[in-house]
């Protein structure tokens, strides 16, 4: 598996060197677009819309938008020194709270903690004392230039990392419009749903629950591809050396010749004024 990241989770007096792993994966099926016209895909370009033209990496800088079309600059000298102030490489546990305590509207991603050089016997106290006690740990960590709050706690025998948002990240439900205020429901409805629920209720089995929608795209490409209904991209043409060759000669042949005309042209000019001049002495 993977390693995305080293550091050591400290708690107390504590030091566990460890290593994080992605523990999810998006198996979202990524479709491209192509031109209809030949088929090729679709090149998505940076462009500013002001100059009209292309930009490159080195032509582009990071800014923050306070305000409609209102920018304050940030260089990236600025945003490696405020990264390299807060990437120490830790997580340390702040607090140890009961995992019910916490809504699942907090979670946001999972990864797994597994031990690194000489932190086996550290890993394996932690561990045991999370279980023991029924808690889990509240800690900070510095992910892809960005603080994150985060739980640890354990599953299945091993160490599990979840971020989670922070306080100000979770929207109000207050401004969630039209919910209905608590009303009188009907007795025999009320009871009625909660027989379907009961009819319901079984034990969580992650397994027994499949993408649907995937598995049907899966297989109607798997169908297409089977029956040879694909399509090649066709390749950008290569560039003709010959003729850019003959482009190039032949420009550089037009600039020439305008450049001769430019100088015939003045000393035509300069030849006429000679002439002229010749002529005003003889007549003085």
């Amino acid at each position: 598996m993977h390693t995305m990241w080293k550091g050591t989770i400290s708690f107390g007096l504590v030091n566990i060197p460890v290593k994080l792993h992605t523990a999810t994966e998006n198996k979202d099926i990524k479709l491209r677009q192509l031109h209809k016209e030949c088929e090729s895909p679709i090149k998505y370009e940076k462009v500013c819309p002001v100059c009209e033209k292309e930009v490159g990496q080195d032509d582009i800088v990071r800014a923050f938008e306070y305000a409609k079309n209102k920018f304050v600059k940030l260089s990236d000298e600025e945003l490696k020194e405020l990264k390299e102030e807060n990437s120490d490489k830790s997580v340390e546990i702040v607090d140890f709270v009961k995992l019910e305590e916490i809504d699942p509207i907090y979670f946001e991603k999972s990864y797994y903690l597994s031990p690194n050089e000489g932190g086996s016997k550290a890993y394996v106290l932690l561990r045991q004392a999370l279980e023991d006690t029924g808690k889990i740990g509240i800690a900070k960590i510095m992910i892809r230039s960005k603080e994150q709050l985060a739980v640890i706690r354990v599953y299945q025998n091993t160490l599990l990392m979840e971020t989670i948002h922070y306080p100000d990240e979770v929207r109000s439900v207050g401004d969630v419009q039209n919910v209905p205020e608590e009303g009188e429901t009907v007795k025999k409805e009320l009871d009625t749903a909660k027989m379907l629920i009961d009819q319901l209720t079984t034990e969580f089995d992650p397994t027994k629950y499949t993408d649907e929608y995937r598995n049907a795209l899966l297989e109607l490409i798997e169908a297409r591809k089977n029956a040879d209904e694909v399509t090649t991209a066709k390749e950008k043409k290569a560039p003709d050396n010959v003729t850019n060759l003959m482009d190039a000669l032949e420009a550089s042949l037009q600039k020439a010749n305008k450049g001769q005309k430019k100088t015939t042209k003045k000393k035509t000019t300069a030849s006429k004024k000679s002439k002229s001049t010749k002529k005003v002495k003889k007549e003085a």
